[in-house]
């Protein structure tokens, strides 16, 4: 059974990612809200880099709340897979930031966020797999 920590979590994680995309994609965000250099080409497909990854993680874990919801054995495996990714999308991107030496909050925490929770979820998720 998901824990409502993990499925609020989940939901929160995936949304967001969408809702991300979407508004970057709209060219949505306020110039003052975006990261250093973002009108720089390099800048601005580094961070189109983690698209497939976000929306992937977001993809699957949603598959995996919906496959739970409706009682089904999939999300079992599913959602190994998008905490995984979910990880990996927090730490490169924070990696990027120290690499560069660039500290912004704004940027900083959401990574934080990406990178922490699902560990808190993993030993749920290990404990489902049986």
């Amino acid at each position: 059974m998901l824990t409502r920590f993990l499925k609020w979590n989940l939901m929160l994680t995936d949304l967001g990612f969408v809702a991300y995309w979407s508004f970057a994609a709209l060219q949505i965000f306020p110039a003052e809200w975006l990261y250093k250099d973002a009108e720089h080409p390099l800048m601005l497909a580094w961070n189109w880099s983690f698209a497939p990854v976000d929306l992937m993680a977001s993809g699957v874990g949603l598959w995996a709340l919906w496959d739970a919801r409706r009682g089904g054995n999939y999300w079992r495996f599913l959602l190994p897979v998008s905490l995984s990714m979910t990880v990996c999308a927090g730490l490169m991107a924070l990696s990027f930031w120290v690499i560069r030496g660039d500290v912004d909050l704004a940027w900083w925490l959401p990574n934080l966020y990406l990178l922490t929770w699902p560990m808190f979820a993993v030993p749920s998720c290990l404990k489902n797999l049986r």
